[in-house]
């Protein structure tokens, strides 16, 4: 059963249903027609009521000790996300992140397309990276609001990330998905989502760090 979504959603539920979506996507491929939160939670070791909260919140209800049909599921999570409408984007920065991420297959599954990359590089410019073509940064303006493009990427350095930013959200982007090491200050009204590798990696080093120390890691490698 699909009800109407929730409108207030915590970043936490956000974060968790596409790694549902995931393990979904797998439970389809060898055939599993029905699935229960206590499975999902035994398998990707989460609690099961909060695997139900945080399915409800994309408007779908299970039946009781049955639990979901895995294909009305999966298309719940793709309508909540809009998956199944393609969001297209500009990206600026086409150096070796921006690259990676313009080579980057999954974003498909996920409704998302870059559809054009920026630099200010002359090298660069002119390049076409995995079928999209570099651009003058200069243009980026005109051409979101021509091609009426919401969702802005940025892959540059630290120091152009903020002058990068300003010129998007005044050819009307209103989502950033920010790869650069900086601060963004945007708006109200325009989304700013950090992807902060170093910080990701800071988190990793230092819970292998706890590890080494508390001599499970010594255990480990000596077995």
């Amino acid at each position: 059963m699909i009800s109407k979504p929730e409108l207030s959603i915590p970043e936490p539920t956000l974060r968790r249903l596409p790694r549902y979506y995931n393990y979904l996507k797998e439970l389809l491929k060898v055939g599993r027609e029905i699935v229960s939160c206590t499975h999902i939670g035994k398998d990707l070791d989460l609690d099961p009521p909060q695997i139900r909260k945080d399915l409800a919140f994309t408007g779908i209800r299970g039946v009781p000790k049955v639990g979901y049909q895995v294909e009305v599921l999966l298309k719940s999570i793709e309508d909540f996300f809009g998956w199944n409408n393609i969001d297209e984007a500009f990206l600026v920065g086409a150096g070796n992140m921006g690259r990676a991420l313009i080579g980057y297959q999954g974003f498909s599954r996920y409704g998302f397309k870059i559809i054009a990359a920026f630099d200010n590089a002359p090298e660069i410019i002119g390049q076409t990276i995995n079928g999209v073509e570099v651009l003058p940064l200069s243009k980026i303006k005109s051409l979101c609001k021509r091609m009426n493009v919401k969702i802005g990427v940025i892959a540059t350095p630290a120091h152009a990330a903020q002058e990068v930013a300003e010129m998007m959200i005044a050819g009307g982007i209103r989502g950033i998905w920010n790869f650069a090491p900086a601060e963004i200050r945007a708006p109200e009204g325009v989304i700013v989502q950090n992807e902060n590798l170093a910080t990701g990696l800071a988190v990793l080093c230092k819970k292998l760090q706890m590890l080494q120390q508390s001599g499970k890691f010594r255990q480990e490698v000596e077995k």
